[in-house]
């Protein structure tokens, strides 16, 4: 009976435990007024249609090349600016980087035969001949992430006399990979279907084919998480900060999104040699320009082996790869990439700025593990 009651006593114990731990959460939830994301400071320089161009400045110039940044067309790119103590943007800046990005805005049904020739030919190369112009610059530095990693290999190889030095971040290159569901999912993928039917690819249909990738940790685990931590604002907010991001997904132009899935993803089209924009056939041998190829060694969306074959394909031998030990979200927000990440690609590219040319391949680099 002594047991019994000691059991129970224990029982409503923990009981009363959560359900304050759970009224302290719903406070916090209640109190909360809009969640605060993308806090470092920038200024609108250049608009067209419904892209536009941000300049963010530091506070001393250390790299005599200024950076523009090409997010993918899926999500937001201020998952790169989330909060104060996660921003690679911020953190650059405090490396002297003159930086530049490129939000793609949200296109509407008017958008969905925009192509990847009007997305890259038009709207990125312009955004490039704004930031040439605006900073007497002949040449600048490029760096793609995810998405937006492809289309700034695509435009390095066209334009190389425009690129000093190219990184791209967690950019699939190698669209045959087996070690990526989303690889896999593609070469089922009926993509004429979905553009005849929807015209743009809606935002939620993508959300919910990426949640699905890993359903326990994306679906179910990091709301068990909450839970446990429901009573800290501080969690909370971040929480709340990293859903905003995820929901927050733009729908996919048509017309571009059916010539990436099926020349890519399906027909691998860019690493064979037989990819083309328009009328011009994409080398990446014309990537003569210094390259530096970083990816999380985690990461579900775009894993290494999607990544890691750039190598193979470029005309430069002055290649360095970097691997993190995060995936494909956490090169930006996670504690192991805070003080490491910004630094490196500053001092990367802040020794190669500085150079007047760049060397054409003669013999593989070795590769580069980044310590965190």
């Amino acid at each position: 009976m002594a047991d019994l009651e000691k059991a129970l006593a224990s029982y409503f114990k923990e009981m009363a435990f959560f359900q304050e731990k759970l009224l302290k959460g719903l406070q916090n939830l209640m109190e909360l007024k809009d969640i605060d994301v993308a806090p470092t400071p920038k200024q609108l320089v250049y608009k067209e249609d419904k892209v536009q161009l941000f300049h963010y400045k530091p506070d001393e110039v250390k790299c005599p090349i200024p950076l523009l940044v090409v997010y993918a067309l899926v999500n937001r790119q201020y998952m790169m600016d989330l909060q104060e103590n996660r921003s690679l943007f911020r953190n650059l800046l405090r490396e002297g980087i003159d930086l530049y990005v490129i939000d793609w805005g949200y296109p509407t049904k008017l958008d969905k035969y925009l192509t990847m020739e009007d997305y890259i030919y038009g709207y990125l190369n312009n955004c490039v001949d704004f930031v040439r112009r605006s900073t007497k610059n002949p040449k600048i530095n490029l760096l793609g992430v995810c998405q937006g990693g492809t289309f700034s290999a695509i435009y390095s190889a066209l334009f190389p006399e425009k690129i000093k030095n190219l990184i791209l971040m967690v950019a699939p290159i190698d669209f045959h990979t087996k070690d990526g569901l989303l690889n896999v999912w593609a070469q089922a993928m009926d993509v004429d279907l979905m553009v005849d039917v929807f015209g743009n690819i809606p935002g939620d249909f993508m959300n919910i084919g990426f949640l699905w990738l890993k359903p326990f940790q994306l679906i179910l685990d990091k709301y068990v998480g909450l839970l446990d931590n429901i009573d800290d604002e501080n969690v909370v907010r971040n929480f709340l900060r990293m859903e905003k991001w995820i929901f927050d997904s733009p729908d996919q132009a048509g017309e571009c999104f059916r010539k990436f899935v099926k020349e890519l993803y399906k027909e691998n089209k860019l690493i064979k040699g037989e990819f083309y924009l328009g009328k011009r056939k994409v080398d990446l041998k014309n990537i003569t320009m210094p390259v530096l190829n970083i990816f999380g060694e985690q990461d579900h969306l775009v894993p290494p082996s999607c990544s890691r074959p750039l190598k193979k394909y470029v005309g430069t031998s002055d290649y360095t790869e970097l691997a993190y030990p995060v995936g494909h979200i956490g090169m930006y927000v996670s504690s192991k990439t805070q003080k490491n990440l910004a630094p490196t690609v500053a001092k990367w590219l802040i020794e190669r700025s500085k150079k007047k040319k760049s060397s054409p391949k003669k013999k593989a680099s070795k590769n580069k593990k980044a310590k965190t």
